[in-house]
């Protein structure tokens, strides 16, 4: 069912395979774009910013750059940082790097911060950023091995190593947060904006 109402279709500056399903999904028609950004030096460069304000520093540089590459279009960007205090944590590498960092999670509660933007010709029409608290239970090395067998590669394309849609439920007692944030995508919050420019019903 498509309610989008806009003569375009969103463009989307991500190659997120699940923020373009959630997109779908809620009824908005999408293209996507090229938009390479350096997110490490772009972080490096924030300096002391929190990890909450990274995920919109970083949606931010995502938009502007799919905005440049699509003029006169609406350009959505969107980053997601996950924190366990003041650590920012990065898609894991290798099968061993996602076990240590589920060693480092197990037992504690993290933020994933997901924040989103909007651009249009360079300017920035709309910015959030939302946060979902997860919990891990504590995890033995037996229990650690069983979830990488089960779960495998996949757990290198997520920044948490696991995927709570999936087997990685099973590392979780509690999570509070909606799906969206979780996802990625805080389309609770974007949807309105929407509505405000006459985009939606």
């Amino acid at each position: 069912m498509l309610v989008w109402r806009g003569e375009q279709p969103l463009v989307l500056a991500s190659k997120s395979a699940t923020r373009l399903t959630l997109l779908v999904h809620a009824g908005v028609p999408v293209e996507t774009v090229a938009a390479e950004v350096d997110e490490r030096s772009i972080q490096a460069d924030a300096g002391a910013v929190d990890p909450a304000g990274i995920a919109v520093i970083l949606a931010r540089a995502k938009a502007l750059a799919g905005s440049r590459a699509a003029p006169g279009r609406l350009v959505l960007g969107a980053d997601q940082t996950l924190a366990l205090g003041p650590k920012i944590y990065h898609k894991p590498v290798s099968l061993e790097a996602a076990r240590l960092q589920l060693q480092e999670l197990a037992g504690q509660t993290h933020a994933l911060h997901s924040a989103v933007a909007v651009a249009r010709d360079g300017a920035i029409l709309f910015e959030t950023v939302v946060s979902a608290f997860l919990t891990m239970r504590p995890l033995s090395d037996e229990a650690l091995n069983t979830y990488i067998t089960a779960a495998g590669p996949r757990v290198l394309t997520s920044v948490g190593a696991y995927q709570l849609e999936s087997v990685g439920v099973h590392l979780f007692t509690r999570v509070d947060g909606d799906h969206f944030t979780i996802l990625g995508l805080p389309l609770l919050q974007l949807l309105p904006f929407f509505r405000e420019q006459g985009l939606l019903p």
